[in-house]
């Protein structure tokens, strides 16, 4: 069975947990720039956490379903309907046959992503489904989504007749998942670093200045990495650099000084000096990002980094628990 795109919106592509194992031959891991957000997705539709979905920029999207699927979404603060239902984040709601899923602009934050009971069966290059943008490769056809375009669903794990029953009389299911999960657009942005390979390259004041300052996100920024603006990072010495390895959350700072926040679809190795890295439970809000935002970033220990996602991952494990009991 099939969905197929009425519009597109601004920037969608279908995108998964991305493309592991590639790096050491220059492929990027890709996939939904808030991995966390696509796993939460899936776990409400019945998915697994892999299952490929819709990364939707923007908004203003709109689907029609060719059968019943169970729908829901995470993000920014987007507006999502289902016929006449307003859809909220993390929760599940049941879409029928021939109705439509319409997605509108959000008044925060710029991503927002999406899954379908079933998943989005596109081919699977290099071990996953996500759209390398850059590449070409992947998805639908190696590119992002245009009006009029017709996607396959896989196979949904709960059944018609389970679906039905789940649901009742009601469109929209009342269990939901965290709202920290599942809103990740804030007014104040706080990203959690920890020092860089290259700290100790730049000037006190430079390290004062990244923890004491606020950053605007700047135009020229995408699914690469988003460009900041702020005081000038200054280096103890300009001296160049060995390419070295980097990774979503990177802070790489180029000549200019201004620094560069790494996201999914970044390089796999990079010269530019690393002053530090956003820890992995913040990339939800690094991702939520857009031209004009601020952004502070604050240091915490390796200790605490890891302890922070340790707590998450278990936290989710018992999520997909009780997920599977209110199924059964």
């Amino acid at each position: 069975m099939n969905a197929f795109i009425q519009s597109a919106g601004f920037l969608t592509s279908v995108q998964d947990l991305g493309r592991a194992g590639f790096r050491q031959s220059g492929v990027s891991i890709g996939g939904a720039l808030d991995a966390h957000a696509m796993r939460v997705a899936n776990a409400l539709v019945g998915n697994e956490d892999n299952a490929a979905g819709l990364e939707a920029t923007l908004g203003k999207l709109r689907l029609r379903f060719e059968d019943q699927r169970v729908v829901a979404w995470c993000g920014g603060a987007f507006t999502v309907r289902i016929g006449a239902a307003d859809l909220p984040p993390g929760h599940a709601g049941l879409i029928t046959k021939g109705e439509e899923l319409i997605m509108t602009a959000p008044n925060a934050g710029s991503r927002a992503w999406l899954a379908i009971s079933g998943g989005i069966d596109v081919p699977l290059v290099l071990g996953s489904r996500s759209t390398d943008l850059r590449g070409n490769f992947g998805g639908h056809e190696g590119r992002t989504l245009r009006d009029g375009d017709t996607l396959q669903l896989g196979d949904p794990a709960i059944s018609p007749a389970r679906m039905a029953e789940m649901f009742g009389d009601r469109k929209i299911a009342e269990w939901t998942a965290s709202s920290a999960w599942v809103t990740t657009a804030q007014r104040d942005r706080f990203l959690r670093i920890l020092r860089g390979p290259d700290w100790t390259r730049f000037t006190p004041a430079a390290q004062t200045a990244l923890v004491g300052e606020p950053f605007t996100v700047t135009l020229d920024s995408d699914r690469m990495g988003a460009r900041l603006d702020g005081s000038n990072l200054e280096r103890v010495n300009a001296s160049d650099l060995l390419s070295e390895a980097v990774a979503p959350g990177t802070l790489q700072v180029p000549p200019n000084g201004k620094p560069i926040l790494l996201l999914g679809d970044c390089q796999t190795i990079g010269g530019y000096p690393k002053i530090g890295h956003v820890i992995t439970v913040d990339l939800p809000i690094a991702a939520q990002l857009w031209a004009g935002d601020l952004v502070r970033f604050h240091e915490v220990s390796l200790a605490e980094a890891q302890q922070l996602l340790r707590e998450r991952e278990d936290d989710f494990a018992r999520f997909r628990v009780g997920l599977s009991l209110q199924r059964s």
